[in-house]
């Protein structure tokens, strides 16, 4: 059992005000700090939201992602340094980049990435300027300086070190002229993880991350819409909670794991809280405090 500590981080900086910051409430609501045995670390703030695209990045709220990424890799290092394990709940992905920032000022951090989508469009690319598209991109190096250069750390993780675990956007992000994941960069789109069976797929990744300390982040739309519609951009197929728990528990009890993140959730798409009471056990069971 992890030594949790749990941080709020309610940005939209990289989405919009659409429900995702309300994602902390719902999940402790539904028992999840219990669950875990874990304490608080507080709650990070962001700035206020820009709806203006900027015209010298092509992204939203560059300067204000910037600054909110440098106070939450504050936050969670403070946990890190305490020798305990941040469990820190968005908002939109964006709050990736103040993740790894942590782990980068303290080291060469590794990723295991559970999205539906490969988040690596660069600002021509993304029609609305969301850097909650763009995360691995910039966490990888590529974008914007102000902020895929944070603090001069560029980058934050190297292809080498991630793994992509469970993506199905290949044909939509195609279309959409997003450019294409490094060779360097561990790929398994849904199809690979399904191939090898999730207990496979899920051994093979901390073969690929066995150097480093990692980071595991969770886009709840890298499950299955049928039983994850509560997320703004929506896809059919994805992993059972099954496959997600085991790809989670093998990656959570791995020796190099030191933080976890989930995003994406909306309650406001859960108006009788079904799904968040699902995502909680879900969590709970991978972290091994529930059967």
């Amino acid at each position: 059992m992890r030594d949790a500590v749990i941080i709020e981080a309610p940005s939209v900086l990289g989405l919009r005000p659409s429900g995702v910051e309300e994602l902390a409430g719902a999940l402790l609501g539904a028992g999840l700090a219990e669950g875990l045995g874990a304490v608080s670390a507080g709650r990070v703030e962001p700035p206020a939201y820009d709806p203006v695209r900027d015209p010298a990045t092509g992204v939203l709220n560059p300067a204000g992602i910037a600054a909110y990424s440098v106070t939450l890799a504050d936050a969670v290092g403070g946990v890190l340094d305490a020798g305990r394990f941040p469990v820190v709940l968005g908002g939109d992905c964006s709050i990736l980049l103040g993740n790894l920032l942590a782990l980068r000022r303290r080291g060469r951090p590794g990723l295991l990435f559970l999205d539906g989508h490969t988040d690596f469009y660069q600002p021509a690319a993304e029609p609305a300027g969301e850097v909650a598209s763009m995360e691995l991109a910039l966490a990888t190096g590529r974008g914007p300086d102000v902020l895929a250069d944070l603090e001069g750390r560029r980058p934050l993780v190297r292809d080498e070190d991630v793994v992509a675990l469970g993506f199905r956007d290949g044909e939509e992000s195609a279309a959409a002229g997003m450019q294409p994941l490094p060779p360097a960069l561990h790929a398994m789109d849904l199809g690979t993880v399904r191939a090898m069976g999730a207990a496979g797929a899920a051994e093979h990744a901390m073969a690929l991350l066995r150097d480093t300390a990692y980071w595991v982040h969770v886009d709840a739309d890298v499950l299955d819409d049928a039983v994850m519609p509560a997320v703004d951009y929506r896809l059919p197929d994805g992993l059972t909670w099954a496959e997600l728990e085991t790809v989670l528990r093998t990656a959570l009890t791995g020796p190099g794991a030191v933080g976890f993140d989930v995003t994406i959730f909306n309650p406001r798409l859960d108006p009788d809280g079904s799904i968040a009471a699902a995502l909680t056990a879900s969590l709970l069971r991978a972290f091994g405090t529930r059967d």
